[in-house]
């Protein structure tokens, strides 16, 4: 996919039967067994590499080790029962290249930490390649493709309804290429599917070219201000549901003491699990509302402006704040800061952060610097500004000073 120009990714719901929901749980799980495997193969070559007297039995159970963890078709031999419940090589050979993906990112970045043994959830995942004949690429051919605009074709599983918005993909001409392609569960037990795709023609049309530049200044009273004075409200979709989540938080916790007090596994309770999933559905609603949200203003500021400057935010950082927190976790500042990113590549336009510092104590007119005893808390949302005597609007004006930051390095 690489060789391409273009790239793009969309997710779709997929509605399987009765018997292709136990197909893809099955894969599902082959998936993680098979990540499993990895990491408890590099575990064991680890504590036979600190041996410092070699002998025979150690060298040669090294050998063997390097050479299963390289070998898909070895693991299928080590444990039949993968042949016998549909599971794809291609499934398992996936999952060892995600196994050594996680290593490479590791050596590369050091944060996400080593490849972990990954436990038993409801919710889950797997890749599988799509394979081309000796034919032109496109959505309607290979292993995995569109059988027309509301059903698809994965191999190992079959036809799929599906639904979503990729009906738009169809004007885009006969030289998309579907790449790699994640099956997914969530914890609600609704299964999707996302594809990976490439072409060497835009996705989506660029449209005018508009020479305004904006400037936008992220925080928790307002959503956001930009440099134009234009406010969007924080929606606060997780605080307006808060009171109802905790309730049936309650609820699961009684219902999951209750089962262990009678000694049942929380996987057959009943009643456990259908407040579970009730649980879940609360979350996954707030979840899709701020996703939605974010989706309609990123898209807005970038269609509309050739440039959009933000201020480069750590929310990781902040949210040591324990009083900010809640409110920095709800708006999904990080999300939305990687939303314009893409979207930015996406329409041919550009996207800039620059540090934050000293913007909203900064005089966008004069550029005096409230320090001191007249630096700004957080409680002044207004001031004037004891040089030249304009009178600011807190977010306002730190949402001219990003944009004059941007400007310079741009």
């Amino acid at each position: 996919m690489s060789e391409f120009k273009y790239h793009y990714g969309i997710k779709m719901r997929i509605f399987p039967s009765r018997e292709q929901k136990h197909q893809l749980d099955n894969n599902i799980n082959a998936s993680r067994f098979a990540y499993n495997e990895m990491v408890a193969i590099d575990k064991e070559l680890f504590q036979l590499r600190k041996v410092k007297c070699y002998i025979a039995s150690v060298v040669n159970r090294i050998a063997y080790l390097q050479k299963r963890k390289n070998n898909t078709q070895m693991l299928f031999a080590l444990h039949p029962w993968l042949s016998g419940t549909n599971v794809g090589t291609d499934v398992v050979d996936q999952a060892r290249r995600a196994y050594q993906s996680a290593w490479r990112l590791f050596r590369q970045v050091h944060r996400s930490g080593t490849p972990k043994f990954h436990k038993k959830q409801m919710s889950g995942s797997f890749q599988l390649p799509n394979r081309y004949a000796k034919v032109k690429p496109n959505l309607f051919n290979g292993s995995c493709r569109f059988l027309d605009s509301k059903h698809v074709k994965i191999s190992l599983i079959g036809r799929l309804r599906v639904s979503g918005s990729h009906r738009r993909l169809f004007s885009c001409g006969n030289d998309v290429r579907i790449g790699t392609i994640t099956v997914s569960r969530d914890v609600t037990g609704r299964y999707y599917l996302s594809m990976q795709l490439g072409s060497d023609t835009p996705f989506v049309a660029g449209g005018k070219q508009q020479i305004s530049p904006v400037g936008i200044d992220l925080n928790t009273d307002n959503f956001l201000t930009d440099s134009n004075g234009n406010i969007v409200a924080n929606p606060r979709y997780y605080r307006s549901i808060k009171g109802k989540l905790a309730k049936a938080q309650r609820k699961l916790s009684r219902r999951a003491l209750r089962a262990k007090k009678e000694n049942r596994p929380l996987r057959e309770a009943k009643n456990y699990q259908k407040q579970r999933v009730l649980v879940a559905t609360l979350q996954r609603k707030v979840a899709n509302q701020r996703n939605n949200f974010l989706h309609l203003v990123s898209t807005t500021l970038i269609k509309n402006h050739d440039l959009v400057v933000a201020e480069e935010l750590r929310s990781k950082n902040m949210l040591r704040n324990h009083a900010l927190a809640m409110s920095i976790a709800d708006v999904g500042w990080r999300t939305f800061l990687g939303m314009l990113a893409y979207k930015a590549d996406l329409y041919g336009h550009k996207f800039v952060t620059v540090n934050p510092r000293n913007t909203t104590q900064t005089c966008s007119e004069c550029g005096y610097l409230m320090c001191g005893d007249k630096k700004l808390t957080l409680k002044d949302r207004e001031w004037t500004c004891p040089q030249c005597g304009n009178h600011h609007i807190r977010d306002w004006n730190a949402a001219k000073n990003i944009l004059k930051k941007g400007l310079a390095s741009a």
